[in-house]
């Protein structure tokens, strides 16, 4: 007996009902970032190595899908490679090529590889799969979406607090309630300064963006692990406790930074951010989180993250500025912002809290009985009148009875049933029928189009 197929873990096949709904998320998100100014663009799958190595930190870089070079890469495999047991090393001998761990890096790639072509400030969004060799779980996927938003070219802090209103609209569309976190990457450099530990930055924040998930103490520990100094995790706790109103929370930030002059420009500058943003006016809450980190190397001022308040998930959105992240690859000074909606996790929220409109899905308004061929001719037809009208129908193939087709209907979600039969077709009619009354009506294609619309 042949073995049943399946795919990876953290893979997953998607039927009608859920691709049209991720369908309403990603259209959802597309809406709101062209009303915000932004552009389309695309990137492959594939990027080379040397492009995505090094971008994510040492835990990202280990995170990342790697591809086997094709031909014989093996014959050119020295003895003492496989005897040092050298992963790294082997790595680069037989893999050249990645699948990309998000769209940030190859945007990056695309801008400086394009600078010619560009008008700056570059205004793009990206929706397209990545891939991370990750362990799954609930709400963690080795393929997922990303949807991105980015401006390169411009170090105005008008940006952020654009992004934030673009973040705050795609929720209020999507119904989700939601609170927006805050930190920028001066105040925990600032941090780093003050505990006295400035050149430990990266493993400050790599520990303490895991405090949500882990808790302080185990943060502690990492902390220790890391190699930082018991006087150093003792001034750090207190400045991960800071709480109050964001007024209060700044206030402190500055009394406690007020030796660093790196930290205050973080000050600074989240305190522009927030108070532009509240100006506005936000649906959702806009809080400033110390302890937030996103583990990411590239940003170096604000921090975004976003998580929905009635769901028990992982972040659903979230991103950064990431002022020197194109001068890896020659272009310099640079500055760019962006956020990343992670369309999946937005799919499990939706679920968990029953918000999918009941107009999203596969199943067209109408199905056409099929009595015969002459009547499936009067409903084809019929059907062209309907459609012209951007009502979607179909007609049932077979001339089969009538229950199975009403049973094909049913099982399908289809609103409506439209019966073209004899009687039908010499007053040039159908009788339509709502799948949900049982009410049935005899009109014609004009007034079927006027029921079904309303």
């Amino acid at each position: 007996m042949a073995q049943k197929p399946s795919i990876p873990k953290g893979t997953r096949d998607f039927g009608p009902v859920e691709t049209a709904r991720r369908n309403y998320i990603f259209s959802t998100i597309r809406n709101v970032f062209e009303l915000f100014g932004f552009s389309p663009i695309e990137t492959p799958s594939i990027e080379n190595l040397s492009t995505l190595m090094g971008k994510y930190g040492e835990e990202g870089d280990k995170l990342l899908f790697k591809i086997l070079n094709s031909g014989e890469w093996l014959r050119e495999i020295e003895n003492e490679t496989f005897t040092a047991a050298d992963s790294a090393r082997l790595t680069s001998k037989v893999s050249e090529k990645g699948l990309r761990y998000d769209l940030t890096v190859p945007f990056a790639r695309f801008v400086v590889q394009h600078r010619n072509e560009l008008t700056l400030p570059f205004k793009r969004y990206q929706i397209q799969p990545v891939w991370r060799a990750d362990r799954p779980q609930k709400g963690r996927y080795r393929e997922f979406y990303q949807c991105d938003a980015d401006i390169v070219g411009s170090d105005s802090l008008v940006n952020e607090v654009e992004l934030l209103q673009l973040i705050d609209e795609v929720f209020k569309r999507l119904g989700i309630r939601i609170v927006i976190k805050l930190n920028n990457r001066k105040v925990l450099a600032g941090i780093a300064e003050v505990i006295g530990e400035p050149e430990r930055l990266t493993d400050i924040t790599v520990a303490i963006d895991k405090i949500d998930k882990i808790g302080l103490e185990n943060v502690k520990k990492e902390l220790e692990e890391r190699g930082l100094g018991k006087e150093a995790i003792k001034k750090l706790v207190p400045v991960l406790s800071v709480s109050g109103t964001a007024e209060e929370r700044l206030a402190s930030l500055k009394l406690i930074l007020a030796e660093s002059e790196i930290g205050l420009l973080g000050v600074a500058e989240l305190e522009e951010v927030m108070h532009s943003s509240a100006a506005l006016g936000m649906n959702a809450d806009v809080e400033l989180d110390v302890s937030l980190a996103r583990g990411l190397n590239y940003y170096t001022g604000t921090i975004i993250e976003v998580k929905a308040l009635d769901v028990q998930i992982g972040s659903i959105s979230g991103g950064g500025r990431y002022d020197n992240l194109t001068g890896v690859f020659g272009m310099p000074g640079l500055s760019g912002v962006g956020i990343s909606f992670g369309a999946d996790r937005i799919y499990d929220v939706l679920t968990a809290l029953d918000l999918f409109p009941a107009t999203v899905t596969s199943a067209p308004s109408v199905m056409f009985s099929n009595f015969g061929a002459a009547e499936a001719q009067a409903a084809m037809s019929m059907m062209k009148q309907l459609r012209q009208a951007g009502i979607a129908c179909e007609v049932y193939p077979d001339a089969a009875k009538m229950k199975k087709q009403m049973g094909y209907a049913d099982a399908r979600a289809i609103p409506y049933v439209a019966l073209v039969g004899e009687e039908e077709m010499k007053a040039g009619k159908l009788t339509l029928k709502s799948m949900t009354s049982g009410e049935q009506t005899l009109v014609t294609p004009t007034e079927a189009i006027a029921i079904i619309k309303a």
